[in-house]
């Protein structure tokens, strides 16, 4: 059985090398649109089981793992940053506020798969335009959500944590991990 991550994440790839020396990158190339009837805090496990099950059409007998994560202020979800603009006005609310961080994963063997959610709290420091401007210009805050990477120099703007902080990376892997030996065990069974 292989090991498929459905994910081009560089964060995702290199938390699962913790699980996994040894796995293939697959990313699913789906409609990320959520339906008006799913709420923001189900979006991650509802675009993770999407992408698990765009994957597990091309490798049906191997393990998928996939994964999606937003981040939630006052129920308002701050995406990818679209530009420069966009990333200094989303760090501007998030500053001095503590925000979710919600990280939906979907594991599947075959036609048995297990999807759950991991959420994370995280308080800012309050932040000055002069630091959320040279963070901007670094290009860290480009491609993640929440225009912040906790795991570089966006450390620098967290006052406190609540939860996983690899959840916050992008992948909760201590849960996942336990989610995945279940799911085997249950694929052993069969």
């Amino acid at each position: 059985m292989k090991v498929i991550l459905a994910s081009a994440s560089p964060r995702r790839q290199e938390l699962l090398k913790r699980i996994y020396e040894d796995f293939i990158v697959y990313p699913a190339d789906i409609d990320e649109t959520i339906p008006d009837e799913i709420g923001p805090e189900f979006a991650p496990v509802f675009l993770a089981a999407q992408k698990a099950d765009a994957v597990a059409e091309r490798f049906p007998k191997d393990l998928i793992i996939s994964a999606d994560t937003i981040v939630l202020l006052d129920g308002e979800v701050l995406g990818k940053p679209k530009d420069e603009d966009d990333a200094f006005f989303t760090l501007k609310k998030l500053s001095g506020k503590t925000h979710k961080v919600i990280t939906g994963c979907c594991i599947s063997i075959g036609s048995e798969a297990t999807c759950f959610a991991e959420e994370s709290l995280v308080t800012f420091f309050p932040l000055t335009d002069s630091e959320i401007i040279q963070y901007v210009k670094s290009g860290e805050a480009m491609g993640k959500a929440g225009s912040y990477g906790i795991q570089d120099t966006g450390a620098l703007f967290v006052e406190k944590i609540d939860g996983d902080f690899y959840n916050i990376v992008g992948l909760p892997i201590a849960k996942l991990k336990r989610e995945i030996d279940a799911l085997i065990k249950t694929c052993s069974q069969d």
